[in-house]
């Protein structure tokens, strides 16, 4: 496939000559001090504690240039807050005679807030409560007002809070949203069956998660005629619920994602809407919008049909249950289920030889108790079941973004909220192609076409080896984030031309905005969005902030996992290096950890070689690589940093390993004498 590199990219962040005020995000490190990260500039701009003007962590802000510093770095004054990254904050309650002084609980500085007695909402001195900043004049301490007041003793809860609320999730729907959500009629009048394509009596039904109650896909499939099979990708119709310019739109645009956290799901919509209206519930009649496959025995596409539908789930399944029926070949609707498969695999196969690249992934899942306490950690992999599921939908959000693509006003493509991927960058391609040498495997790097094809022969080679767990890391850190945005420059990683989000608009809003774009095509009513691509990197930007939040959460959970085994040994593989030390992840629980370089000059000089991603002692040779598989010793856990700290267990054959690599160092050291 022909691959545009995509305009926004660029290989390090250039001067923009001439200006004096730039847009950026203000980062406020520990010790006070704040960054503002402007895009496509060389170096970030620093702003003193007393120039923030009303500014936070994260927020985006206007930033003047009033000075260069003799090293180049440029020191600012930030003159506008454009938009706040986080309004809601957790910490501790003050009261005094006439008001009250709220205490944030944040590890980058910020001033305490105001409150005044009337917005208190009953809390307590010394409450551990939420606070949300209502007013903050310039120059002026900022007011708040107490939103919530939390149990303390459930530290849990809190922890988790806390991270939504940094990555600027709020934790409440606003009142105005529940009462947008609460005027929707929860049953669906006889009109609307008439004005769509109706599949209420084709074999339908759900595979999802046991845990999940958003069943927003599902799968139809009837033998046709001709022996071909019509197979439709059901999605809940959110847009059909969720109006344009609502309140309830307002508050799903603003977290643009559900933010899925081990023992919660904080929803991008009202749970009446997400498990109730729009979920795919068995035995109920329910709104979809679909995209229409006629497909025959070869797993040909030979039509495609894209339109709003109503369906009637079935039956629901699980992921296990539909797993068991594939490997034993029987079970409830086997025969339809297997075909499904086949056809899945087909696909499957033929992504791979058209250039979509094999990365495979380890999920983590944690049992929990009934207070939230990690009890056992599960590791779950992609089965058969799970890549029927994804190559459905994989072949619809392709078709539907095939289908915008099409589509010309006055000659030019519409906007639309493309799913892109870059290729990769070479500058940090380079070091892995040369790391991936020293195991065997040689690339073709003369287009992104062969270095796909060497990605995969690599992968392929890899399986089953030592190398292959740290070699899939490496692969997948030398590849571009998929982002949304109007610019169609294709999506690498799958090998489409061609994609967008359709298939979960309960939990992603860039898929409530194609299913907007694509009724109104259907419809000839299309009205240009002129501000769609500053919609693009919203929700860009949330699903990262997302991320974010979902990594911590699970980094909370494995501290908190650990902390039963302090003092206890576990075999390990180094999961990454740098200078201060070495990360290590259990085998047996996957828990991430770091081996300080200060426990480790216990024992030699050890120096970080960059080219081999590895640890070497200038004395003895000894060398720790990612991918090594290592003792460690779990010796702290701290919850409030998120953090595990290992040491490094010195074995017998790690001391054998050592005399051998000092005595081939001192051969080769004779040798050249």
């Amino acid at each position: 496939m022909s691959r545009k590199k995509h305009k926004g990219k660029s290989k390090g962040r250039k001067s923009i000559p001439g200006a004096s005020s730039f847009k950026g995000v203000l980062d406020i490190t520990r010790s006070g001090i704040g960054y503002v990260i402007v895009e496509n500039q060389a170096t970030d701009i620093m702003v003193r504690p007393n120039d923030f003007n009303n500014a936070l962590h994260g927020d985006t802000v206007l930033v003047k240039v009033n000075e260069m510093k003799k090293s180049g770095r440029m020191q600012g004054i930030v003159t506008e807050v454009l938009n706040r990254k986080q309004l809601s904050f957790m910490g501790k309650l003050q009261m005094g005679k006439s008001f009250a002084f709220f205490i944030p609980d944040s590890d980058k500085p910020m001033p305490d807030i105001y409150i005044p007695f009337e917005n208190i909402n009953e809390a307590k001195d010394g409450d551990t409560v939420i606070v949300k900043i209502v007013e903050w004049e310039k120059n002026k301490k900022p007011v708040g007002l107490v939103t919530q007041k939390l149990e303390p003793s459930d530290a849990n809860d809190l922890a988790m809070k806390e991270l939504l609320m940094e990555g600027g999730f709020p934790l409440m729907f606003s009142d105005e949203a529940l009462e947008d959500a609460a005027r929707i009629p929860d049953s669906i009048p006889a009109s609307e069956f008439s004005i769509r394509k109706d599949f209420r009596t084709t074999l339908t039904f759900t595979i999802d998660p046991v845990d999940a109650k958003d069943f927003d896909d599902a799968l139809s499939i009837k033998l046709l005629e001709n022996g071909h099979y019509e197979i439709g990708v059901h999605i809940a119709d959110v847009s059909h619920y969720v109006e344009a310019g609502t309140a309830l739109d307002a508050d799903a645009y603003e977290r643009a994602t559900s933010v899925y956290l081990p023992d919660r799901v904080s929803p991008m919509l009202p749970e009446h809407i997400s498990n109730v209206l729009c979920s795919l519930r068995p035995k109920e009649d329910k709104l979809t919008f679909s995209a229409v496959f006629e497909i025959n025995t070869k797993g040909e596409v030979k039509d495609t049909w894209i339109g709003k539908t109503a369906i009637h789930s079935d039956h629901r399944f699980t992921y296990e249950e539909v797993q068991e029926i594939l490997e034993k070949g029987e079970g409830h609707l086997a025969d339809e289920l297997l075909l499904l498969n086949k056809l899945a695999q087909k696909f499957r196969k033929q992504r791979f030889k058209k250039g979509a690249i094999n990365f495979s992934s380890q999920e983590v899942r944690f049992k929990l108790d009934e207070k939230g306490k990690p009890i056992g950690i599960v590791v779950k992999e992609s089965k058969e079941a799970h890549q029927l599921i994804e190559e459905f939908m994989l072949l619809a959000n392709k078709a539907v973004a095939i289908y915008a693509g099409k589509v010309k006003v006055h000659g030019r493509e519409i906007p639309f909220p493309y799913r892109v991927h870059d290729t990769p960058d070479e500058q940090k391609l380079q070091p892995f192609v040369d790391f991936a040498k020293k195991y065997g495997h040689k690339f073709d790097i003369g287009s992104p076409e062969k270095i796909a094809a060497s990605f995969n022969q690599m992968l392929e080679d890899a399986k089953g080896k030592p190398e292959q767990h740290v070699l899939e890391q490496l692969g997948i850190r030398t590849m571009a984030k998929a982002i949304y945005t109007t610019e169609n420059i294709g999506h690498y990683g799958l090998g489409f031309e061609h994609y967008c989000h359709f298939t979960s608009p309960i939990r992603r809003y860039p898929d409530i905005l194609v299913h907007r774009i694509i009724y109104d095509l259907l419809n000839n009513a299309l009205e240009i969005d002129t501000k769609l691509e500053q919609k693009c990197k919203h929700c860009s930007e949330r699903e990262r902030a997302a991320m974010e939040a979902e990594r911590a959460a699970n980094k909370y959970k494995q501290v908190e996992f650990m902390k039963d085994y302090l003092g206890d040994e576990f075999d390990g593989v180094i999961s990454g290096v740098a200078a201060f030390g070495f990360w290590v992840e259990t085998i047996e629980h996957k828990c991430e950890g770091l081996v300080s370089i200060n426990h480790l000059s216990d024992f030699d000089d050890f120096r970080l070689i960059e080219s081999d991603y590895s640890l070497v002692g200038m004395r003895s040779g000894r060398k720790f690589k990612m991918g090594d598989k290592v003792r460690i010793k779990v010796v702290a856990a701290n919850l409030t940093k998120r953090q595990l700290d290992y040491e490094w267990v010195l074995e017998k054959n790690s001391i054998e390993s050592a005399d051998d690599s000092t005595t081939e160092t001192k051969k080769k050291t004779k040798k050249k004498h």
